[in-house]
């Protein structure tokens, strides 16, 4: 019997979750499998990886040939590199404590590597959000600078009007005082 490594898919429309399963080649994507080994999820970034390791381990060392997908899992995840490890210490190229140590300094290395692209882009979203909030601060400034000259504008307009209106009001009540005395005069010089 043939056994492949495969992804089986899962979750919902638009938001796809793949189990890593061991199946029958012959299976059908989604039916029968042997034994699940972890989980995909490309929906984050960067896409999550759950993996059993030794059990992935196991089955590519008994012969299951995984997809390519799956492949690309296996190497991001370090457990081809442990396969090519091993092969070398069967073949006496170096012993079990020099491959132990090869991956271990392979395995931080990556995960440094990974921190680094996080933390990179941690600091992009606090930078694009800093920005964009010293861009809205601007407008806003903006903004009420013309608020302000508006109602400055429409102050000066009322105080205008107030002045033209007392104007107008002293002039309507200055001649109605002058035309009472002069009209006294008229009066007394006939």
């Amino acid at each position: 019997m043939a056994t492949k490594i495969r992804l089986q898919r899962g979750g919902r429309k638009n938001h796809a979750f793949y189990p890593i399963v061991i199946a029958d080649s012959r299976a059908p994507r989604d039916g029968r499998f042997i034994e699940r080994i972890g989980s995909y999820d490309p929906n984050t970034n960067p896409a999550t990886i759950s993996l059993n390791f030794e059990r992935a381990l196991y089955w590519i060392n008994v012969g299951a040939i995984p997809t390519d997908t799956v492949r690309n899992i296996l190497s991001r995840e370090g457990v081809m590199l442990m396969k090519h490890l091993q092969g070398g210490v069967k073949k006496g190229a170096f012993n079990e404590e020099e491959a132990q140590r090869r991956f271990d300094a392979w395995k931080a290395e990556k995960t440094a590597k990974l921190e680094a692209i996080k933390n990179k882009e941690v600091s992009d979203k606090q930078a694009d959000a800093k920005k964009r909030l010293d861009e809205e601060a601007k407008k806003n400034e903006a903004k009420a600078e013309a608020v302000a000259k508006k109602k400055a504008e429409i102050a000066a307009a009322k105080a205008e009007a107030e002045a033209k209106a007392a104007a107008e009001a002293a002039a309507a009540e200055a001649p109605e005082g002058e035309a009472a005395p002069a009209a006294e005069g008229e009066a007394a010089a006939e």
